[in-house]
């Protein structure tokens, strides 16, 4: 596990970016839970973020992506509305431990 940044970097209900070793990720803190996924949209492969921590549709309750409006789940990843639907994110383990924000790293899967 590495640890990527203190759990109040990132509020309630938002969402940050991260490059590590050239790997972009991104965490949302949703319901008292954190989630990580590799920054790549199943679609196309591209950033789903439009502008920079943009993660999150306007409501706040899904990931979207900037390209196609793709809608995912923030417990799972997996789309529910878009081009990709059926298809989920890379979900990349994260645990919270003296708060600090930890991922998998390196991470195990492409």
């Amino acid at each position: 596990m590495r640890a990527l940044c203190h759990i109040d970097t990132i509020q309630e209900g938002a969402s940050k970016g991260f490059e590590l070793d050239g790997v972009h990720l991104f965490v949302v803190r949703h319901q008292g839970q954190v989630y990580a996924y590799r920054n790549q949209c199943p679609h196309l492969g591209i950033q789903l973020e439009w502008q920079d921590d943009q993660f999150l549709d306007a409501d706040g309750c899904l990931i979207q992506c900037a390209m196609h409006g793709a809608l995912f789940l923030i417990d799972n990843g997996e789309c529910i509305s878009g081009p990709c639907t059926g298809q989920s994110l890379k979900a990349i383990k994260c645990e919270v431990k003296a708060g600090e924000i930890n991922i998998e790293w390196p991470l195990t899967t492409n």
